[in-house]
C-alpha cells in the first residue's frame, strides 16, 4: 500500500456559519469514493483537527456525487466575526483537511 494525501484524490469546498464549519470532500474519480468513505471517518477528521478542539464532527455521505460533507462544531473561535484568527476559516480549514493521508 502507498500513502497519499487527500489533495491527490479529492478537492474540497467549505462554508462557515457562526462557530461551525462545513467542509465538502469530493472525489476526483468515482472509483476513489469508497476508499474515501472507508478512511476519512468523523473520528479521523476530529483527530486531524484536534488543535481546533472540535466539539462534534458529523459526516453526511453523498454517494451520487462521490462526495461527503463534514460539519465541525465549535472550531471557529466563536465565529468569523468574533475571531482574531481570520486565516483559519473557510478555505484555510478545507486545505488543512486535504493534508490528511490515506492508504491506497
Amino acid at each position: 500500500m502507498a500513502e497519499q494525501t487527500l489533495y491527490e484524490l479529492a478537492h474540497a469546498r467549505t462554508g462557515d456559519k457562526g462557530n461551525k464549519i462545513n467542509i465538502s470532500l469530493i472525489a476526483y474519480r468515482a472509483q476513489d469514493y469508497g476508499l474515501l468513505v472507508a478512511q476519512v471517518t468523523p473520528e479521523r477528521v476530529a483527530a486531524h483537527f484536534a488543535h481546533r478542539q472540535p466539539g462534534l464532527v458529523t459526516r453526511y455521505l453523498l454517494p451520487g456525487l462521490g462526495a461527503m460533507n463534514f460539519v465541525l462544531e465549535d472550531v471557529l473561535d466563536g465565529g468569523v466575526n468574533d475571531s482574531l484568527n481570520l486565516d483559519m476559516h473557510g478555505k484555510g480549514l478545507s486545505f488543512h483537511l486535504l493534508t490528511l493521508s490515506v492508504d491506497v
